[in-house]
């Protein structure tokens, strides 16, 4: 009987360098394009756009060197685009947070279909925003369903999106309720990689659940804090559906953004330089209070 042949061994090689550099290019190059395509290319032109004078219809442009920019400083309608900015920024930074901490501490007591809960949140996100605006506008009118509950319960009517005095707060609540899930998730996994122990041995030093929130949550859910916070001074520098759709920067510009602002230059106005330098000096508004935000509560957590 003869022996049965051994299979041949297989040798197993590392892939040459230069090989798998090409193919970590090729898996990256539809990003790289992507990114070239949609975002650094249009930032260059825009940048050029920003030193011209363009109607946009007209092929002629006119080389203007900082008038935009001046123009755009000394306009009032920068001015209070940044005063809405602040506002909207203050109202909706601690309400969205305070708001999305309750609800990632709510959710994380939930033993059953927690996931359940989870996807019913996030449907408020992943909502398009022309569609809830529209919804929301409706319901917040002066006839709307809130203010008739409002009158029957209370005898009081709101002018949520007429009054300049509180037509961007009420924006605001709309944003919120649109992120609040999100948000939440995000402290949700915040507090989920807390351990235990540290619960256990706060409360056996006598700490009770007011201290332990202070003490043990709130120091160890900085880099959530961090993130929410990032994320949502991006977002006041960047809103532009809900006033668009609902007050189209009114009423008396009580609303008007930056975006609004810098679409209604463009595209309105044909303003095509003006509105590039703005979009130029918003961004770097955005990227400065971001730093000034990191710079102000980012800590490093460290267990020991």
């Amino acid at each position: 009987m003869t022996a049965k042949a051994e299979p041949p061994a297989l040798e197993v090689r590392p892939a040459s360098k230069s090989a798998s550099n090409r193919i970590g290019y090729l898996l990256v190059s539809p990003y790289v394009v992507y990114n070239v395509v949609l975002w650094f290319y249009p930032f260059v032109w825009g940048f050029i756009i920003a030193f011209q004078k363009w109607n946009i219809i007209s092929p002629e442009r006119e080389f203007v060197l900082f008038d935009n920019f001046v123009a755009a400083l000394t306009n009032t309608q920068f001015w209070n685009a940044l005063s809405v900015t602040f506002k909207f920024w203050a109202f909706f930074l601690p309400t969205v947070t305070i708001a999305s901490l309750v609800l990632g501490m709510l959710l994380q007591r939930v033993n059953h279909f927690r996931g359940l809960f989870i996807a019913g949140y996030l449907a408020s996100y992943s909502m398009a925003g022309v569609a809830y605006s529209v919804v929301f506008a409706l319901l917040f009118s002066g006839n709307g369903l809130i203010n008739k509950w409002l009158w029957q319960m209370f005898h009081v009517r709101i002018p949520w999106f007429s009054d300049p005095r509180i037509a961007i707060f009420s924006i605001g609540l709309l944003v919120v309720w649109k992120f609040i899930g999100y948000y939440g998730l995000i402290f949700l996994s915040g507090l989920q990689a807390i351990p235990r122990e540290l619960y256990e041995a706060a409360a056996m030093d006598g700490a009770n659940g007011w201290t332990r929130f202070w003490r043990v949550t709130v120091p160890l859910l900085n880099p959530c804090f961090t993130v929410i916070f990032v994320f949502a001074t991006i977002l006041a520098f960047g809103i532009f559906t809900e006033p668009f759709m609902i007050t189209g920067g009114g009423p008396l510009g009580s609303t008007q953004t930056f975006k609004l602002l810098i679409y209604q230059k463009t595209f309105e106005n044909l303003e095509a330089g003006y509105g590039s330098a703005m979009a130029i000096l918003m961004a770097a508004l955005s990227f400065g209070a971001t730093s000034l935000v990191r710079k102000a509560i980012e800590r490093e957590v460290v267990l020991s």
